[in-house]
């Protein structure tokens, strides 16, 4: 940084310092094109090092930060810059107030069970996500993954693990956790989805019973029990902990990356298992619980995890007694529902006509109407359901990728009631 009035990082003001580690350190600055505050880390030269064969990594380093850079996702940190200067680099990303899981690594400060299980589905999804898009991680701990002050899980540090894996000593005694390196990692082998799927096992394991599976007084040590020991499962430490959850996290930590879950999608489908047994009668929905029941149905196939997500945001999860009538022919309305659960008779007139079950959208036609319009048919649960009711001017002001995503959907469900009336019509004709 530069002296005068105000310190500067390239072109982004300095606040002040929010973090600091062996290699690097961490700013809260300002873009002042954006106009926003964004977190800037900086890597400094290795002095001992060769310099051009430090100069080389550098810019590897800011050429796979780029490739982090593109990746757009809600659980994952946003970078908008990377650069090398004369004797450092630095990465500027979305600054995201709160803490890292690492406060809740320690058995006085766990986490609920149930929010440790969130929070592990959504970096599934991040990680997943970056995975189809080329990129491994390959330094997961909870100092990665922060935790906002509303509550959201956010995956950082991508181009920090470039920069570590472009630094040959790092795989042992360098910059990074060695205590969450998978086996291959260690034994620096070439590596897949599998080594952060290890390392994500064994972030869980910490956060469910503030223990790392592997502890020793010397790094050899410490490798030995890597590539040789078994560690303790998780419900001798912790023996109120689900058998389900116990079972996930010994297999996501199994030595043989082939013992392990073989995707993403594998390792979030068993997890998903753990929400209902989890969730206490009468709590809250977790949003991944959502997300994993609206990924199910037809209806969101062309909804992304970005418009996914957002939708779960802008809906209120509710569930409804047996013959409530949600909506009223001839009465206005601003909101539409999707059926998550149960059934629904619509009718006109008094006279039933169809039943809606599960997996479809009612009462949406108000959102894509230009002024207020009144209900055509009544709504009525047939029995005890469970529904996502939307605000038909949320959707509007929804991002156009929600929106577009939305509007497909609903145009399949207009297509499908068309060829229903007609033959309809034709069996009555």
């Amino acid at each position: 940084m530069k002296s005068g009035r105000q310190e500067h990082i390239g072109k982004y003001p300095v606040l002040r310092e929010i973090g600091a580690g062996a290699t690097s350190k961490v700013y809260l600055g300002r873009d002042p094109f954006a106009e926003r505050d964004v977190a800037i880390k900086v890597f400094a030269f290795d002095t001992h090092a060769e310099a051009q064969q430090e100069r080389m990594k550098h810019k590897a380093f800011v050429a796979e930060a780029s490739l982090a850079g593109k990746l757009n996702h809600p659980h994952i940190v946003d970078i908008f810059d990377a650069v090398v200067e004369p004797d450092r680099s630095y990465i500027v990303m979305e600054y995201v107030p709160g803490s890292t899981l690492e406060a809740h690594g320690d058995v006085s400060k766990l986490l609920p069970v149930a929010k440790v299980v969130e929070i592990i589905f959504k970096c599934i999804r991040a990680l997943e996500y970056a995975w189809r898009h080329g990129v491994i991680h390959r330094d997961i701990k909870p100092g990665n993954i922060l935790l906002s002050q509303s509550g959201e899980t956010k995956v950082s540090d991508f181009g920090a693990s470039f920069q570590q894996r472009l630094q040959e000593t790092t795989q042992i005694a360098g910059v990074g956790s060695p205590a969450y390196m998978s086996p291959e990692q260690v034994r620096m082998e070439a590596l897949t989805q599998q080594t952060d799927i290890y390392s994500l096992g064994v972030t869980m394991y910490r956060l469910l019973t503030g223990r790392l599976p592997f502890t020793a007084n010397t790094q050899p040590a410490l490798t030995y029990a890597i590539l040789n020991t078994e560690a303790p499962r998780p419900a001798k430490l912790r023996p109120e902990l689900p058998g389900l959850l116990d079972a996930i996290v010994m297999k996501a930590m199994e030595k043989d990356p082939a013992a392990r879950y073989p995707s993403w999608l594998d390792f979030g489908k068993d997890l998903s298992q753990a929400f209902g047994s989890l969730r206490m009668a009468g709590a809250s929905v977790s949003d991944s619980e959502k997300f994993t029941k609206l990924r199910d149905f037809a209806f969101f196939a062309d909804f992304n995890d970005v418009a996914l997500w957002e939708l779960i945001r802008i809906g209120t999860w509710k569930t409804i007694a047996s013959q409530t009538v949600l909506i009223r022919e001839g009465e206005s309305g601003d909101n539409f529902y999707f059926l998550v659960d149960g059934e629904v008779d619509v009718s006109l007139f008094g006279k039933l006509l169809a039943t809606v079950k599960s997996g479809r959208c009612f009462g949406e036609l108000l959102y894509f109407a230009e002024r207020s319009q009144r209900r055509t048919t009544t709504i009525t649960a047939r029995g005890p359901i469970t529904v996502m009711e939307v605000k038909a001017d949320a959707m509007r002001v929804a991002t156009d990728g929600c929106q577009a995503a939305f509007n497909k959907a609903c145009m399949r469900v207009l297509i499908e009631r068309l060829v229903d009336s007609n033959q309809r019509l034709a069996q009555a004709a």
